[in-house]
């Protein structure tokens, strides 16, 4: 800075909100405003700001932490219990099944009636895992898909066409479309 840049004794610049403006002040008044007082007061004043700043990082980090457990345990409970509808599904198939080897028990039980009870049974088990987006695969009649069925056996047969499956050995099934166990099946040549 030179002479002509700083101010004289009568006037200090002052920088208001990114602008400076000239101001008609005396030099000690600027002094006299800025006595150890109160810049100590402004100091614990900052303080004070920066101790409330940290004790709300310490709270904001805290329910972060509370969050991140409470989902953990959620996620938890959700695969210990996740098959819990399943569960009470298969119990009440057990409980039919165990009622149809009690009346196959009772003398002059016909097999008739085992039977049914046993394909009441089944057709209960079925539509429990419907519910939970389990599907049956019985391809017989149905083109060969390899992404769904798995080929024992190919027999010629002239009645049916190239590829198309003959008879099903054991039935496939899918979760939510995905395959869970494809079915075996014999495949016509």
């Amino acid at each position: 800075m030179n002479e002509q840049d700083q101010p004289s004794e009568t006037e200090v610049e002052i920088e208001i909100n990114g602008a400076e403006e000239s101001v008609e002040t005396p030099v000690e008044e600027v002094l006299q405003e800025l006595t150890v007082e109160s810049v100590q007061a402004e100091l614990e004043l900052a303080l004070a700001r920066v101790d409330e700043q940290q004790a709300d990082v310490l709270r904001a980090q805290a329910d972060v932490q509370n969050i991140r457990r409470r989902s953990e345990q959620d996620v938890a409970k959700a695969h210990k219990f996740g098959q819990e509808k399943l569960m009470t599904e298969v119990v009440s198939l057990l409980d039919n099944l165990g009622r149809a080897i009690d009346a196959a028990g009772v003398e002059g039980a016909s097999l008739e009636v085992l039977l049914e009870g046993v394909e009441m049974s089944q057709k209960m088990l079925l539509s429990g895992l419907k519910k939970f987006n389990v599907d049956q695969l019985d391809p017989h009649g149905e083109p060969f898909d390899p992404e769904l069925h798995e080929a024992m056996t190919a027999v010629p047969n002239l009645d049916l066409e190239p590829n198309t499956v003959m008879e099903v050995f054991q039935k496939g099934y899918t979760l939510n479309g995905r395959l869970v166990r494809p079915a075996m099946v014999v495949v016509s040549k």
